[in-house]
């Protein structure tokens, strides 16, 4: 490789080193262009750049993914704590001017999304008005590094241990039906009834048909093969299903809003504890940094503050 020019070397090789960090995260060149900002044809030749400069190849190219050489790895372990020193002293200094600002990207479930986050998104904007925020909806789980996600709303049992995350309130699921259907179908009286049962299933790929469910005073989990007409990956759609009386389902208690307390829909089996179908509570969650900018943590702050005002909820810790 021939050597990169001068100028290079002493002034644009800490952009293009960084730009190199940032690949590592991603493994993308698509997703790297669009966390910087810049064309996909700059980040590509910036890396080229970098390894003029430094004599080796430092990416390893191949038509489904992009992966760093072991040396490419070594540069971005020995620069990373630089970036990171330099990210926290501009955040400081931008921290001083004591008002959120910038560009949040924050990504949720539709049926959550929709209900409960884009209204607090809402009155967060209405407070702060030098902060942007883009909602993405979606069922499907991304890859908060890989696609540039500030913060992710999540409804899990378990946060991933490799993200920060902060517990907005806890949220139970309800194994619901509708009254006509019960009239027609009968009501089941212990979890293995509804092997008997048009059950109505939330779908995820991979995943056997069969519900889990454990005594709310304590006792052996029961497991129950379930079978049924309809299934989605959305709670909304699950909830107008059984709605239109085509059978039982899990439900998190946030889509069901006020169809208990109206008696729209009839929740069953209230001994039992649903599990695994759904999580458990709800969290903020954003990959690891060693400083969090002013306007997640004050958004993250604004939703806790909203969800613990949740009738369905458990609260968030203090």
């Amino acid at each position: 490789m021939s050597p990169a020019p001068e100028h290079l070397r002493a002034e644009a090789l800490w952009s293009r080193l960084h730009w190199l960090t940032v690949l590592a995260a991603t493994n993308s060149y698509t997703a790297t262009a669009q966390r910087l900002q810049v064309s996909k044809a700059a980040v590509s030749q910036h890396i080229r750049d970098l390894e003029r400069a430094t004599g080796v190849a430092l990416v390893r190219r191949t038509t489904r993914s992009v992966q760093l050489t072991e040396a490419g790895l070594e540069l971005v372990r020995n620069s990373t704590g630089a970036f990171e020193m330099l990210e926290n002293g501009l955040a400081n200094v931008r921290n001083l001017a004591a008002s959120p600002r910038g560009l949040v990207r924050v990504t949720a479930p539709v049926a959550l999304g929709r209900q409960h986050v884009a209204p607090l998104l809402n009155s967060f904007l209405k407070e702060h008005k030098q902060v942007r925020v883009e909602l993405d909806l979606s069922d499907r789980i991304s890859s908060l590094a890989r696609e540039g996600f500030d913060l992710a709303i999540r409804h899990t049992a378990q946060p991933p241990e490799t993200h920060v995350a902060w517990k907005l309130c806890g949220a139970p699921s309800v194994l619901v039906a509708s009254r006509d259907y019960l009239r027609r179908s009968g009501t089941p009286g212990h979890p293995a009834d509804l092997a008997t049962h048009a059950c109505l299933s939330y779908a995820r790929p991979g995943d056997g048909k069969a519900w889990s469910f454990a005594p709310r005073d304590g006792g052996d989990r029961v497991t129950v093969a379930i079978t049924g007409p309809f299934a989605a990956n959305n709670s909304e759609t699950l909830r107008d299903a059984v709605l239109a009386g085509l059978g039982v389902a899990i439900i998190p208690a946030f889509s069901l809003g006020k169809l208990l307390s109206t008696r729209k829909l009839v929740p069953l089996l209230e001994d039992w504890l649903p599990v695994g179908t759904f999580g458990d509570a709800i969290y903020a969650i954003r990959p690891y940094s060693p400083h969090v900018p002013l306007a997640i943590s004050e958004l993250v702050a604004h939703l806790r503050a909203g969800f613990a005002q949740a009738p369905w909820g458990m609260g968030a810790p203090r």
